[in-house]
């Protein structure tokens, strides 16, 4: 049995601070059939976690925030966004309530990772809550990854363009990996876009 005071909440960070400088715009306002790629990213994991989700945003807020208006939980704006992505895993670790028990970090540029892929996730890591569970893809373990509350300190400390990759070598005795084919696609450039949007087609 859980005590009363013990965290229980998960919590989801959706990372969309970079400036999209491979993609030549904002690549968040991509249109994935009727909605930008961030509405869509954010209303996946919403789907997962309700309420509970922060959304970090930076390079381009003012552009982006208004896509979010109608979207479950809170904006963050990530100034230092130019560091690189440890900084917006700092800036949303920093707003989680005490209650949060783990975090789910979401890339929004993941395009292809639905809400059933998540909630997988959600439920490995709810089966053994002191553990990461993190996305495999081929011989990749990334994100979407959930870290426990007692390594939320480590993910506060992070810095550069890494993300949380070391905390994954670094605890991979306590590392559950769910298979995630979808998790493989990044689009980071015009031509991720041509490849999606053919393979759409198809």
């Amino acid at each position: 049995m859980i005590a009363e005071d013990e965290p229980t909440s998960l919590y989801a960070l959706v990372l969309a601070a970079g400036a999209s400088s491979r993609f030549g715009s904002a690549k968040q306002l991509v249109r994935m059939g009727d909605r930008p790629l961030l509405s869509l990213v954010a209303g996946r994991t919403a789907e997962v976690v309700g309420q509970a989700l922060i959304l970090v945003l930076g390079a381009r807020a003012a552009e982006l925030a208004p896509l979010l208006k109608h979207s479950p939980g809170s904006v963050v704006v990530n100034r230092n966004w130019r560091e690189g992505l440890a900084s917006s895993i700092r800036a949303g670790i920093a707003r989680l309530p005490p209650s949060c028990a783990g975090v789910m970090l979401v890339l929004a540029d993941q395009a292809c990772v639905t809400a059933p892929d998540l909630r997988r996730l959600a439920g490995a890591w709810r089966r053994q809550p002191l553990c990461i569970a993190a996305a495999r893809y081929g011989a990749t373990i990334g994100a979407p990854a959930i870290f426990p509350q007692h390594l939320f300190a480590e993910l506060g400390e992070l810095r550069g363009d890494v993300g949380a990759r070391p905390l994954l070598r670094r605890h991979a005795d306590r590392l559950v990996k769910v298979p995630m084919a979808s998790a493989a696609f990044d689009l980071d450039t015009p031509g991720d876009l041509l490849e999606l949007t053919s393979t759409a087609s198809k």
